[in-house]
């Protein structure tokens, strides 16, 4: 009795075949093939860029998934050239910033990396200098009780920071500077004429977020790094800066405090010496057209 043999095209062994038919005609498609080549390598781009958000520290977004994620959304927004100068507004209140000059620093820019945490990653000041300089600004706050105070940064949440007891500018709580320990830098916030200085004579870059606009929600405008000094020469231009920016935010100007080697050659006056801005009589905490953007006429 003969028997018939039907072959059952949907049977579980037929499927593998189909399968790899299918699989072989799309990969023969070039633009689909590419798209694979393309992403092939994106998971070990996003954890190697995890690794290196985790290894700046701690910062002002937590070391975290989320923190990370939220980095790399605001870096679509970021700086391109955080060396290029600041536009200047013609109607920006005092016109003139505190620093009539300093010297260019020597050798080439630090590389940086990073948003928050923002980073040096070569040449970080040594646990020496570092040392030097906390004990120069703690030295600064304690010779002006009635100015300055100083505490944990408020922007960076980690770090020590100091504050203008009385800020005539608006920055996170009064901040005018803080350090960070892992290299050495700091950040501040400095009149927009100071802040040309400071990346002019190679001293410090505009922080990634340093734009204005929606971005101040995060950074003033006229928020920068200063790079971490490598020396004692380095240490004395940096604390001017730091004067600079305690200015700025609390429209004062304070002492030079053993700083008067910083001479101009011409007029015999120190880098701000003729800033000194005077409080309105009943709001002692404001300054006539200080840190405003005023519109003439």
């Amino acid at each position: 009795m003969a028997t018939s043999i039907t072959l059952d095209t949907n049977s579980t062994t037929a499927r593998p075949s189909i399968r790899v038919t299918s699989l072989c005609r799309s990969l023969s498609n070039p633009l689909l093939l590419l798209a694979i080549l393309l992403f092939l390598p994106l998971p070990y781009y996003i954890y190697h860029d995890y690794k290196v958000f985790i290894s700046l520290g701690p910062g002002g977004t937590p070391a975290t998934v989320t923190g990370y994620l939220r980095i790399s959304f605001l870096r679509i927004f970021a700086l391109r050239d955080p060396c290029s100068p600041y536009p200047i507004p013609e109607f920006l209140r005092p016109a003139t910033g505190f620093l009539n000059d300093i010297p260019q620093r020597s050798g080439p820019r630090p590389e940086v990396i990073g948003i928050a945490p923002h980073r040096q990653t070569t040449q970080k000041g040594s646990s020496y200098n570092f040392a030097a300089l906390s004990g120069e600004i703690s030295e600064l706050a304690r010779r002006h009780p009635n100015r300055l105070i100083t505490g944990t940064s408020c922007f960076e949440k980690h770090g020590t920071g100091i504050f203008s007891v009385c800020p005539a500018n608006r920055t996170c709580e009064g901040e005018i500077c803080h350090t960070h320990p892992s290299d050495g830098s700091l950040h501040m916030t400095l009149h927009l004429a100071d802040a040309q200085i400071v990346l002019k004579r190679g001293w410090g870059e505009r922080h990634p977020l340093a734009k204005g606009g929606w971005l101040t929600r995060f950074v003033p405008t006229s928020f920068v790094m200063v790079y971490a000094p490598r020396n004692e020469e380095e240490l004395i231009v940096v604390m001017e800066i730091i004067r600079a920016s305690a200015w700025w935010v609390s429209g004062q100007v304070l002492e030079r405090d053993g700083l008067d080697n910083f001479i101009r050659d011409s007029g015999g006056k120190g880098y701000g010496e003729d800033h000194e801005l005077s409080c309105l009589e009943n709001t002692p905490c404001s300054k006539p057209g200080f840190g405003k953007l005023v519109r003439e006429g």
